[in-house]
């Protein structure tokens, strides 16, 4: 019989469950519906030119190839970061050195402690690379704050779970149920109907090849506002 931990090796080699490879930069975008060219510049870096020298910008977010269910967290919290306040990616790269740095902090982006010390200290710092004024810093505070609700964390405060919805702005993150959710342990890390553990994408599939609703809530005993957040997250991220 094999044990736990053979079958982990298994299935995950010598990684953890959130630490392994496994999306691409296609469905993870998908996932989180952010524009592949955005999730690309922060997992490869980008060339740029200024004053006619050519320039490359370092990526924000480690990943080896395929990106990890922790990958997905990283891009998911600097989401928030950036805002709607077009902050330049080395600005964001010098902030997150600064942590490291300052406090031998190596992946700021996956801690549950990113509003409190020293990551309120990160912001503070964060704030003023970016000239963020008082108002926008409380603005960039709450939209963090509502980017960090949506993420489950384990007791050594790793986070363990997302609950991904079909917008972004602070009051959907603040009030959407978690019906949607991402597991790296449930269905290969693909977003799922959290109460049956079923993908969105084959709601979205069945729905599309012209099944009725009523068939769908049978089959799986899916509630019908949970279709219609399968629905709408699938067709968020087309």
């Amino acid at each position: 019989m094999v044990s736990r931990k053979e079958s982990s090796r298994l299935l995950y080699g010598d990684f953890t469950p959130q630490d392994k490879p496994r999306y691409t930069l296609a469905s993870a975008s998908h996932h989180l519906h952010l524009p592949p060219s955005t999730l690309r510049a922060w997992v490869r870096g980008r060339p740029y030119k200024r004053g006619g020298a050519q320039g490359f910008s370092q990526p924000l977010i480690e990943a080896q190839g395929l990106l990890s269910f922790n990958n997905l967290i990283e891009a998911h919290v600097l989401r928030a970061l950036r805002g709607d306040h077009k902050v330049k990616m080395s600005a964001v790269r010098e902030a997150l050195d600064y942590a490291q740095r300052e406090f031998g902090i190596p992946r700021l982006l996956l801690s549950k402690e990113l509003l409190a010390t020293p990551g309120n200290v990160f912001l503070e710092r964060f704030g003023q690379l970016v000239n963020l004024g008082r108002s926008g810093q409380l603005a960039a505070r709450k939209l963090l704050d509502a980017h960090l609700q949506r993420v489950e964390w384990d007791p050594l405060g790793n986070p363990r779970r997302l609950f991904p919805v079909d917008s972004y702005d602070v009051e959907t993150l603040n009030q959407a149920k978690r019906i949607i959710l991402i597991d790296p342990l449930i269905s290969f890390g693909r977003p799922i109907i959290a109460s049956r553990a079923i993908r969105t994408s084959t709601i979205a599939e069945r729905i599309g090849a012209g099944e009725s609703f009523e068939a769908i809530a049978a089959d799986y005993r899916l509630e019908r506002y949970e279709i219609d957040a399968a629905l709408r997250y699938e067709k968020a991220a087309a």
